[in-house]
């Protein structure tokens, strides 16, 4: 009796690229429809997985060049939450390990809250990691872009790199660097600094959402939403608020 459709898709999906290629073989000669669409779907499956780690690797360019050139630590350092009127700016700086490989990661705006929360894991697991935080009161006195160097600078300052990549900015700190336009879109380390960046101050402001209930924080993470007017006029200004930034202002 032949194995069944089902049975056939279940051990599908645990094979490799190099498994399908000989198991594609043994399928073709399966006469039934079934088994056709789903050599179809498979073999579109792996050309999406080839694509992505091409991509990667594309990705890697810049990591690469620093390490022709005999750097071993290679930092990627990205910050989130210049925008919001509430919470800090936080700042990841990310090692990662040789051969450290995750489908699917790049700039953290553009995935969605599964993968993001899947590709964190899988960079805290291997890679190097520290963080930065720059509060709303610091925010207030030097300013959104001085904080947002400062939360970087504080990140790195923990892991001690040879060489930085960062997102479209300079730091003030010895040590080879290349700031990136759109870095987190080009580069696979900063794409892992945004991805722990954005995940870190969400789950702070997940956290504020309990300490100051009614403004929505584990919602829109602080930034300027409707709803976050609408509670500012009913509910006040709270500590965490950035006093500096207009709509805050309007509302002392």
């Amino acid at each position: 009796m032949p194995e069944s459709i089902g049975a056939i898709k279940q051990r599908l999906t645990e094979l490799s690229r190099e498994e399908w290629f000989e198991e594609r073989k043994k399928l073709a000669l399966d006469p039934r429809k079934g088994v056709g669409q789903l050599i179809g779907r498979t073999d579109s499956r792996f050309e999406r997985e080839e694509r992505a780690r091409a991509s990667f690797l594309e990705r890697m360019a810049f990591e690469t060049a620093y390490m022709k050139a005999g750097y071993e630590q290679i930092a990627g350092v990205d910050e989130v939450g210049r925008g919001p009127l509430a919470g800090p700016v936080v700042a990841a700086a990310v090692i990662l390990p040789e051969g450290f490989y995750h489908g699917g990661l790049t700039d953290s705006k553009q995935m969605s809250k599964a993968a993001r929360a899947a590709a964190y894991d899988a960079i805290m697991a291997q890679a190097k990691v520290a963080i930065g935080i720059v509060d709303a009161g610091a925010i207030d006195r030097i300013n959104i872009y001085q904080a947002s160097k400062q939360a970087m600078e504080q990140a790195v300052r923990q892991l001690e790199p040879d060489a930085l990549l960062v997102d479209a900015m300079t730091l003030d700190l010895p040590l080879p660097q290349e700031g990136l336009i759109k870095g987190d879109a080009r580069s696979v380390s900063i794409a892992a600094a945004s991805v722990v960046a954005k995940e870190t101050r969400d789950r702070l402001m997940e956290e504020y959402a309990r300490e100051f209930p009614g403004y929505g924080f584990e919602r829109h993470a602080g930034y300027g939403t409707a709803e976050h007017l609408l509670a500012l006029d009913s509910l006040g200004v709270t500590p965490i608020h950035r006093k500096t930034f207009k709509p805050v202002t309007d509302r002392l």
